[in-house]
């Protein structure tokens, strides 16, 4: 026991010296999070129907510019306080009030867009990489010994399925029983030490800095998740996943993308992925604030290699993400209808005048001169039916825009469903947020991973990426698109964006993962009646994930032989699979790529697969963690899932036991139960 309670004082006496010059900033940091929750006033009043008042209160907030507090690191790196995100006029001093909830605040920060400069050690330290992942010291010099007893209680845990089949319910009783305090307590001490990061933008301070002196950046997430009930959830999917117009069905409708209240909760056998649910317009404008304030919690401890991570779902009625998918899939067959080929339209290479025969037999048709006028293409052939760059850009009605001439007749016809007014604005709100995220990740030199989400939301979410790509990606890669590798056409769509972006000249930036989803899209497609969207297996799921990041850094390859920047590519390679790790690492070094052409980055999750994460980024590879943070209360379900996926991959698991085992030993002979983690690292 004594040597328990020696371990366990480790935890007071690690002490990181985090001064934040200004105590009422600081408790305007500190605040920042402090109303998230739903308050009495308009987010208590909505319901899941939709009003003017709503819309209105979307576009206040929105009009209703808000500055938050960057003090984070100033001491650290000798910098100033840096004001953040506003779209104010450019003066020295910017006043803004803050309104969440129903509170309201006003303060006045210097605003600076020059980024801080970073306090590099004379002689950062460089380890060789051991690229079998079996060397404890290397995957665990960035813990306390007391942090290894506590990984290990926890996958001690994890092994157990009773236990991580009913942890929530445990959970809630532990909570009852215990009462708040001793409860946050005991899961701080626990699950919630481990995996997340801490519950605000100050408490994270230590654990960004920490895993930046070995050499490894963040991805920031704040993972709060609302605990719904399965009819809850699936009350709000129905009714935010159809029109007010009703759930049109045409003849050549596609079943995959209209709701269908089996699959009506998105968490159905999903574990790794956080859900969002649809409540109304002021939520999803919250949600908004939430994501920009993640990017400013990045941005002044990263110096421009932090990273956000979003979902579309957020920010947005998902039935609009429903619709424009199945646009975007019939748009690809209306086009294989009449040209033969199959995939993107870009990929057939077709021209305007290619466009002209095919409709030739129509005459002189105002209907089809109108249409080919507004068809984007370029000198190999056309890019796009439709002008994307106007529906993200310029507010065009949606229910106008995605009609074309009918083969036959000339006449126009509609391959969307007419659209309210109010769905039009809903709509033209979800890409304002989108772009005003994007647009302050810009400002503020963070980039944006835009995740993957289930295969009837994806059309349209990658293909909105993809338009934020070429709108913001002039420069460098800001915005990155998500890909799960276990989809049959992971290796098409990467392909058909990375065309895309090189003919359209924007910096391409990806993450590669093998996806959330599997089991849930296996089981809907078999109900709904259309084909598996799934690989067939594990191993083919691999193969698709070493063919696709294979063509990413042979394409990669070709631009360092032409003397083009290669950062017109980046790739994060997102995995837990030491193999895959492995096999990116061999690829580059056969291809001639090195670390510091900085076009290859690897990322895992906070709490797992430490043993390949420190080692890479101790070694001079670009290396990530993904950090959630967040109230202890809050990110139950989020704990709950981390629990789920770590019991599928108990080989995982057992390999990371047997390394903490090794290094707890290692520091029992040689004395060191006291060791201090001091990192003399810079993160490439």
């Amino acid at each position: 026991m004594a040597f328990l309670r020696s371990i366990c004082a480790q935890r007071t006496n690690l002490v990181y010296s985090c001064s934040v010059s200004g105590s009422s900033s600081l408790g305007a940091g500190k605040r920042q999070f402090g109303s998230n929750k739903p308050t009495t006033g308009v987010a208590a009043a909505a319901s899941n129907s939709w009003s003017n008042d709503e819309l209105n209160y979307s576009t206040a907030l929105y009009q209703s510019k808000r500055v938050f507090p960057q003090t984070l690191f100033a001491s650290i790196y000798g910098q100033q306080q840096r004001g953040v995100h506003t779209n104010a006029t450019k003066s020295q001093t910017v006043a803004a009030t803050q309104t969440i909830g129903d509170e309201q605040k006003s303060s006045v920060y210097s605003k600076s867009r020059t980024p801080p400069t970073p306090n590099v050690p004379e002689n950062p330290q460089r380890d060789p990489l051991d690229v079998s992942f079996n060397d404890p010291v290397a995957a665990f010099k960035s813990k306390t010994t007391w942090e290894l007893v506590r990984a290990y209680l926890v996958y001690m845990i994890c092994s157990s399925e009773k236990l991580v089949e009913h942890n929530m319910k445990l959970m809630k009783v532990a909570n009852t029983i215990l009462g708040e305090k001793l409860f946050t307590a005991l899961m701080k001490a626990t699950f919630y030490g481990h995996f997340v990061a801490g519950e605000d933008q100050i408490k994270i301070i230590p654990t960004l800095e920490r895993l930046r002196s070995f050499g490894v950046k963040p991805i920031l997430d704040y993972s709060v998740e609302e605990d719904l009930s399965q009819e809850e959830a699936e009350k709000r999917e129905v009714e935010s996943s159809v029109s007010s117009a009703g759930d049109v069905k045409e003849d050549d409708a596609m079943p995959q993308y209209h709701v269908d209240k089996s699959f009506a909760d998105r968490r159905y056998k999903v574990n790794s992925a956080r859900t969002y649910f649809y409540l109304n317009e002021a939520t999803c404008e919250r949600n908004m604030e939430t994501f920009i304030k993640c990017l400013e919690a990045v941005s002044g401890a990263t110096f421009g290699t932090g990273i956000t991570a979003i979902k579309l779902t957020a920010l947005g009625r998902p039935q609009l993400l429903l619709q424009l998918s199945e646009v975007i899939m019939r748009t690809r067959k209306y086009m294989e209808d009449m040209v033969g080929g199959q995939g993107n339209v870009l990929t057939h290479h077709k021209t305007i005048k290619d466009l002209e025969k095919y409709y030739a037999s129509l005459g002189d048709n105002k209907n089809v001169q109108d249409f080919l006028k507004n068809v984007t293409s370029d000198k190999e052939g056309i890019l796009h039916l439709f002008p994307w760059s106007g529906i993200v850009d310029e507010d065009s009605q949606l229910s106008d825009t995605f009609r074309v001439p009918d083969p036959k007749t000339g006449q126009m016809r509609r391959l969307i469903s007419q659209i309210p007014p109010k769905e039009e604005e809903m709509f033209r709100n979800m890409i304002r947020r989108l772009n005003t995220i994007v647009k302050t990740a810009a400002e503020l030199d963070v980039r944006i991973m835009i995740d993957a989400e289930q295969t009837y939301f994806q059309p349209a979410i990658s293909r909105i990426t993809l338009e934020m790509m070429r709108k913001y990606n002039k420069e460098k890669a800001i915005v990155f698109n998500t890909y799960q590798c276990y989809l049959r056409e992971a290796f098409r769509e990467v392909n058909t964006d990375l065309e895309q972006a090189k003919r359209q000249d924007f910096y391409f930036g990806a993450k590669l993962v093998r996806g959330a989803y599997m089991e849930q899209e296996r089981a809907r497609a078999q109900a709904l009646g259309y084909p598996d969207p799934v690989n067939p297996s594990y191993e083919a799921t691999t193969e698709m994930y070493h063919k696709t990041l294979t063509e990413c850094l042979r394409r990669i390859k070709i631009l360092k032989d032409n003397g083009e920047d290669a950062k017109k590519i980046g790739i994060m390679v997102a995995s837990h699979n030491e193999d895959t790790v492995r096999y990116a690492i061999e690829k580059m070094k056969e291809i001639g790529i090195s670390p510091e052409d900085k076009v290859i980055c690897f990322g895992q999750l906070l709490g797992m697969c430490d043993y390949i994460t420190f080692p890479l980024g101790q070694a001079g590879y670009s290396a990530y963690k993904y950090i959630p943070y967040g109230p202890v209360q809050e990110v139950l379900p989020y704990l709950s899932r981390r629990a789920q996926e770590n019991k599928g991959v108990l080989k995982k698991i057992q390999k990371e036991k047997r390394l903490l085992l090794a290094e707890i030993r290692r520091r029992l002979m040689r004395g060191q139960l006291f060791y201090k983690p001091k990192g003399n690292y810079v993160p490439i």
